[in-house]
């Protein structure tokens, strides 16, 4: 059993940094070096969304993928009497299939949740929209499964929040389909203020009632409190529950689960990862179980990056690196997103701190829209490993066409409209022959930046 939060060694570093470190402040001539044909906005105001329905109405209604061929309805009443129950069908209004879940709440100081809701709904077909009502009362919502197989298209945005950017990053990726949600951590920003988890909820409610939320947790989901919270992660834990018991985990923090052809696997930077950890030991048997004939790709998803030439967070994620790294390379994992730093960067692929073919591609995409600003300070001269680098408010989108071949895209929120700012065409490492015939003899100084 993972020991509590605030024992862990790498806690207090992290805690430093959030109460003392705040992001760097906007500054003009600095822009201006970054970039001169784009002028970066500051942080907007918070967005409190209120709730309008009556008390017996589903609010914050989210969904997730839930094991194969299952998704998880996931919503919040503050009648406590209302039944956990999901009607649904692919005819609007009209329900042939009923699902019973569980029901949770929790307090955190004087704060107490209402009633929250989870109910896996399945077996369902592919590619299929399905609508659906929540606990017999409110309105109709709808979703769409994910395709069976390619092309299926991830949207990744990370340090989301709920500022006046985070609902123009969400209009953004609203403007084009995708099949799957990814969130690689910073969800609310509550902060420990339980209100805004609610707020939180009612903001993305429109976007993750129709598509999969797939989220993990970053720093601002930790709501740690000695002794009494030794934990940390109460609200999140019971308001965002992950499929991770399908996965073989035991925990919420950590989990994996199969879209199409992909093998997506979400990892938790900040529950324990050394070689004798729970997590580490998960990640270990997770990566053993994938096919690559059968799930040709494979995506890590987590909060601290493990490369960054931001000075924001420096280098609080190298522990993890160091106890993971190997599991990773020798998986031959694709590509590795993280958030935390809020700002855009993407590296090329990278093993040891070195160019390596055969290493992930990572990317740094911390930049939904938090109320904290814009990490805007970067390194300099800038290191080879690191293709592009850009800090403003956007998001990502991974379309993977085939067994082979995806594409990557990073759109810049240009207020307004969205503006594609970075791309690459990504080539899967199961077609690379010599990173599975010569895993020890690799060399960086052949990888073409432009498809990787």
């Amino acid at each position: 059993m993972d020991k509590p939060l605030w024992l862990n060694p790498h806690f207090l570093p992290l805690l430093l940094t959030i109460f003392f470190f705040p992001p760097f402040p906007l500054q003009p001539s600095l822009l201006t070096a970054l970039q001169s044909d784009y002028v970066r906005h500051p942080p907007r105001k918070v967005v409190v969304t209120q709730h309008h329905r009556s008390k017996s109405d589903p609010q914050q209604v989210h969904t997730s993928l839930a094991g194969k061929d299952y998704m998880r309805i996931s919503w919040i009443t503050d009648d406590k009497d209302v039944p956990s129950e999901v009607e649904y069908g692919t005819v609007s209004g009209r329900y042939n299939a009923m699902a019973v879940g569980d029901h949770t709440s929790y307090h955190y100081f004087f704060y107490s949740s209402g009633k929250i809701h989870h109910v896996n709904i399945g077996p369902l077909e592919p590619s299929t929209t399905y609508y659906y009502r929540c606990g017999g009362h409110g309105p109709e919502f709808s979703f769409k499964t994910p395709p069976q197989t390619f092309p299926i298209e991830f949207v990744v945005a990370g340090d989301l929040g709920q500022t006046e950017w985070t609902a123009s990053t969400l209009s953004h990726v609203d403007s084009k389909d995708y099949d799957v949600f990814i969130l690689p951590g910073d969800l609310s920003y509550a902060d420990t203020q339980q209100p805004l988890w609610d707020s939180f909820g009612r903001l993305v409610e429109p976007y993750a009632s129709r598509r999969p939320w797939m989220v993990t947790e970053g720093n601002h989901e930790m709501e740690m409190f000695p002794i009494i919270y030794p934990h940390g992660f109460k609200a999140y834990n019971a308001r965002w529950l992950m499929p991770y018991q399908q996965s073989g985990s035991t925990s919420n923090l950590y989990y994996s689960f199969n879209a199409a052809g992909s093998h997506v696997i979400m990892l938790g930077s900040y529950t324990d990862f050394d070689g004798d950890s729970a997590q580490y030991k998960w990640l270990e048997s997770d990566l053993a179980k994938v096919d690559r004939k059968k799930t040709p790709w494979v995506v890590v998803v987590l909060h601290a990056p493990w490369h960054s030439t931001n000075l924001a967070h420096k280098g609080e994620g190298e522990s993890m690196r160091k106890a993971m790294e190997d599991l990773l390379y020798k998986a031959r994992v694709d590509v590795v997103f993280s958030g935390h730093v809020h700002a855009y960067e993407r590296f090329t692929r990278i093993y040891d701190n070195k160019a390596d073919p055969c290493g992930p591609v990572y990317i740094t995409i911390g930049d939904g829209g938090n109320r904290e600003g814009l990490a805007l300070v970067f390194e300099n001269p800038t290191s080879e490993l690191s293709v592009y680098r850009e800090p403003s408010f956007g998001h990502g989108r991974l379309r993977v066409v085939n067994e082979s071949r995806a594409h990557w895209s990073w759109h810049r929120n240009n207020d307004s409209d969205s503006f594609v700012a970075d791309e690459v065409w990504l080539q899967s490492l199961t077609t690379t022959e010599s990173c599975w015939l010569y895993p020890g003899n690799t060399d960086g100084s052949m990888v073409n930046k432009d498809e990787l």
